[in-house]
């Protein structure tokens, strides 16, 4: 690569899961060859990462549902700001929760709602109806089937002359 230059860019992503919002700042180095093909190798704190679009990590949760927000837009709405800033580890294991999402998963569950994930949790009661009706229909059809499955089974093992 003949020619390049870096720019320092601050992206903003939140979790889809836990709701936390968080800012992270990489360096792209951007470079060109004298062909005109270009390519972008991004860093944070002085490490060789992917992309901010690729394989971002909760901080709070560790979960990878992650999306980003336009540039600059949490500089414009710092009331969404949860999350400190994250410091990028080597470690592959996801960073601890929160003591808030460690309070909120000790939590007993309220009645009604045990053994719910915690996304169909939220829904309203007449969408985890429907939800469970499907859930219903699917269920007694693959029971149906294996039934007429193994009714096949017996007949031909049984034979009546």
């Amino acid at each position: 690569m003949d020619e390049g230059f870096s720019t320092r860019e601050t992206w903003p992503f939140e979790c889809l899961r836990c709701l936390s919002v968080w800012e992270e700042e990489y360096v792209v180095r951007h470079l060109s060859d004298s062909h005109g093909n270009d390519a972008d190798v991004w860093f944070r704190a002085e490490l060789l990462v992917q992309p901010p679009w690729s394989g971002a990590r909760c901080p709070s949760c560790g979960d990878t549902g992650v999306k980003t927000f336009p540039r600059g837009y949490l500089a414009r709405h710092p009331e969404l700001r949860t999350a400190p800033p994250v410091v990028p580890t080597l470690s592959p294991v996801p960073p601890a929760a929160s003591p808030a999402v460690a309070a909120a998963r000790t939590r007993p569950a309220r009645a009604g709602r045990a053994g719910l994930p915690a996304a169909l949790a939220r829904w309203p009661v007449a969408a985890r109806a429907r939800v469970s009706a499907a859930y219903a229909v699917i269920g007694l059809s693959v029971a149906l089937f294996a039934s007429l499955g193994v009714f096949e089974v017996l007949r031909a093992a049984h034979r009546v002359h």
